[in-house]
């Protein structure tokens, strides 16, 4: 995928962010193409296979499109749990997510801001 350098360097700068975990792109086969968990974080027991789940799971939901007409298309989904809020922002166009997870006490929708501020940087 030619666009790897750039989604890595995009994960990159989420990463920087204080309260975020694990930023990553995952492609339609549910490969991790980019991005990771932060540098010297010591994931939970089992991160790398909920975030596998997870992406199994908002994978189903964001390329069902029975509502986009009424509702418009999915920007994003949260799950916010005891010790991690999980969030997946859908690239329709390219059929990647970005997966995201987070400290509890993360405000998803500044989250959702930065992240757009990030992907739609041209620098």
């Amino acid at each position: 995928m030619t666009d790897t350098p750039l989604y890595a360097e995009k994960c990159a700068k989420l990463l920087k962010e204080s309260e975020i975990r694990f930023a990553g792109i995952v492609d339609k086969d549910g490969k991790l193409i980019a991005g990771g968990f932060k540098e010297g974080l010591v994931p939970y027991e089992g991160d790398e296979t909920k975030l596998q789940s997870f992406f199994d799971f908002v994978s189903k939901a964001s390329i069902r499109k029975e509502f986009d007409e009424s509702l418009g298309p999915i920007n994003y989904i949260a799950a916010r749990r005891d010790k991690a809020v999980l969030v997946s922002f859908p690239f329709p166009i390219t059929q990647i997510l970005m997966l995201i997870s987070a400290e509890p006490s993360v405000n998803i929708e500044n989250l959702a801001k930065k992240v757009v501020e990030i992907f739609t940087d041209v620098n």
